[in-house]
């Protein structure tokens, strides 16, 4: 038993303990803090232990020379062990900084007890190990400039997991996890190689599906696995592409506001959560495609703007390093450092989460020094173009290193001008990504689309021109959420007419896309036809499908999905001319086109006869290169479907031209705002 006595004088000594540890400035003075806590504050708080062997100057000298593309193994908060201590070693990036110490729960968000210790190689990283600091631990960098003495608590660069929004803080995160996708991952090069279909499903996690009987939350990582899943299936898709997942303050900016290059947001789970929702989609046959936005960052005091008091990641002067567009800061793609960190932000997620590829976001505003500005507003290149050689060189070490470390991997670009040979390879001069968004055609197809039946004969040349440049690249045709936001309204209520026509219209669209050379791309919520714009604040209208023309659209577009992904010839030569053929091409008065799609051993053939008009074409006449049975495969004019259902009964029986020099041919039945998709067959099966 303890005498009254020895706990007095137990309390007196560390009542002034404690108070050389305040004058000393190790702790802070809490009024609130009490004797238990102060006891367990001042075992946890060990001195800040150098460990110099964590980095090895082999990775600095990667670092400098902006070729170290595993930062994130090195730099941020890492759970370790040193002489036989368990602890967390930290990492961070300030060359223009005087004083860099971590702040935290763990000691109470003291400047002053937990210094880390600067570099001696002149990388400008400041580092140092924290025994007995534990995972989920929360904590930021206090950094005091050489600058003006400018003083800020930023948030982790490259932090594994971040608060919640509006928090600020990072947290101390591993990534273990067991993946069970090795499958998926050995014969991920063959399911997502360019000859491969691609069908791909763009989702934004927060507003896909809500629960209102919750408080209308979104769903987490883990329960969109499983919806998710189980929808992508039922409709045919095959990728599922997520806008920004890193971690971003505004939830408004969708992700394209990134402030955690990273990190999966914390919004809807943890790091393991959003593996679990990746591992997932693989086991069942789905590949994974991120939005990943290295064009710019937002200015939020905790993030990477203004880092140690200087420009650190971004260009000081304003003509380079701000976008007025967007209200946000230019990567200085020129800085080795920089270019180190993007890389191994772009690569992580390929390694950690296995990711299947990434779409860069906004690359025009990337290569282009007088993107959306004025004369006197931007700064010429050495050479006096509008050329930003800096982010070019990035960009294309980007795409070789990836698909050099990542085989089956694909890098996509969102850009949106005629840059040539975005989607070439590097060593012949291009930009060296996989794929291009094609712009020009969704503008045009959708132009065209819009316009009443009655006029589209006038406008003709919007269907056919995308062939003109159809294989100059390797094409997405993306119908994206930049389509159906900030006044556009949805997809289907683009179309002209009334309900019937505008779902007739739509299910047409799609028929033509799906018809058309190119990987294809849906937003969420144009499978089903929502009537309503998209809005990132609630779920999608998942009880229009009791309407039978929405549920008919999804029909359309599962069915479609599944025909796609099961005829080579619609997907094996979309780069390639040799794979197409016109039929008819300019028949405007009729708004009728028709091409023949082909695989690479023109074994098989497809025909695609498209009108675009509310009026029945009987008897249309299609010369065809292949006498025999024309199967009527697809048509988006069925009943099933909410349309009329006029048809051909199945196919039809090429007739002998007789008459003139020149192919056989069908006589069709078109119908009214109608696809048609025929299959070559020797005879009748």
């Amino acid at each position: 038993m303890v005498s009254k006595k020895n706990t007095s004088t137990t309390k007196a000594c560390i009542h002034r303990i404690r108070r050389l540890l305040i004058l000393l400035g190790i702790i802070r003075k809490h009024n609130n803090i009490h004797l238990k806590s102060d006891l367990i504050y001042m075992k946890t708080l060990a001195n800040v232990i150098n460990h110099p062997t964590f980095i090895t100057d082999y990775d600095i000298f990667l670092f400098k020379e902006g070729n170290n593309y595993n930062l994130y193994n090195k730099l941020g908060s890492h759970m370790t062990e040193l002489n036989g201590a368990r602890g967390t070693h930290f990492a961070v990036w300030a060359p223009n900084a005087e004083y860099v110490s971590v702040i935290g729960d763990f000691n109470g968000w003291n400047k002053e007890s937990h210094p880390l210790n600067v570099r001696w190689d002149e990388s400008g990283i400041w580092e140092g190990f924290i025994p007995n600091l534990e995972e989920n631990t929360l904590y930021k960098y206090n950094i005091v400039s050489k600058v003006n003495n400018y003083k800020v608590e930023k948030g982790d660069p490259f932090a594994f997991k971040w608060e919640t929004p509006p928090k600020t803080a990072s947290i101390v995160s591993g990534l273990e996890y067991e993946w069970n996708d090795a499958q998926w991952l050995e014969d991920r090069e063959k399911r997502n190689s360019l000859d491969s279909p691609m069908s791909i499903y763009e989702l934004h996690i927060g507003s896909w599906r809500r629960i209102p009987e919750q408080g209308n939350r979104s769903l987490n990582y883990r329960e969109l696995a499983i919806e998710l899943t189980q929808y992508l299936k039922e409709t045919g898709f095959t990728h599922v592409e997520f806008m920004p997942v890193m971690e971003h303050p505004f939830y408004g900016s969708w992700g394209y506001q990134t402030t955690g290059y990273f990190a999966p947001t914390s919004r809807y789970g943890s790091p393991q959560d959003f593996m679990y929702l990746v591992d997932y989609l693989h086991q069942h046959d789905i590949a994974v495609i991120l939005d990943w936005v290295p064009s710019h960052f937002p200015g939020d005091e905790f993030g990477l703007h203004f880092f140690d008091g200087t420009h650190l990641y971004e260009h000081e002067d304003k003509r380079k390093g701000y976008h007025p567009d967007w209200d946000s800061y230019i990567f200085n793609y020129g800085r080795n450092e920089v270019k180190s960190f993007l890389i191994s932000s772009a690569q992580f997620w390929l390694d950690k989460y296995h990711i299947d590829s990434l779409r860069v976001d906004a690359v025009a505003s990337m290569i282009y020094l007088d993107y959306s500005r004025n004369a006197g507003e931007w700064i010429p290149n050495d050479q006096g173009g509008n050329e930003n050689t800096e982010a070019i060189n990035l960009l294309r070490e980007l795409n070789k290193s990836s698909y050099i470390n990542y085989p089956g991997i694909q890098t996509i670009a969102e850009e949106s001008t005629a840059w040539p040979m975005v989607s070439k390879p590097v060593d012949i001069g291009g930009l060296g990504f996989g794929m291009k968004w094609n712009m020009g055609w969704m503008n045009d197809t959708l132009k065209y689309f819009e316009k009443d039946p009655i006029h589209r004969k006038y406008h003709h040349n919007m269907l056919t021109f995308s062939m003109i440049y159809a294989f100059n690249e390797n094409f997405v045709l993306s119908l994206s959420h930049d389509e159906v936001v900030y006044g556009k309204g949805s997809l289907l209520n683009k179309m002209p007419g009334d309900e019937w026509q505008k779902a007739s219209n739509l299910r047409a669209l799609y028929g033509y896309m799906f018809g058309h050379p190119g990987k294809k791309l849906l937003f969420m919520g144009g499978e089903f036809g929502q009537s309503s714009e998209w809005d990132h604040e609630r779920g999608l209208d998942w009880h229009e499908l009791e309407n039978p023309l929405n549920d008919g659209v999804k029909k359309w577009v599962s069915d479609i999905n599944k025909f796609y992904k099961n005829e080579p010839a619609l997907y094996e030569t979309d780069f390639s001319a040799e794979g197409f053929e016109w039929r008819n091409a300019d028949d405007d008065e009729s708004s009728i086109i028709s091409f023949i799609r082909k695989s690479k051993t023109n074994s098989d053939v497809i025909l695609v006869a498209c009108n675009f008009t509310p009026v029945v074409r009987d008897s249309y006449r299609i010369y065809v290169p292949n006498s025999g049975y024309w199967k009527e495969c697809l048509n988006s004019d069925a009943l099933i479907y909410g349309g009329s259902g006029v048809g051909n009964a199945g196919g039809v029986e090429t007739t002998i031209n007789n008459n003139t020099e020149g192919q056989d041919y069908i006589d069709i039945c078109l119908p009214p705002l109608g696809v048609l998709f025929f299959k070559y067959k020797s005879e009748m099966a």
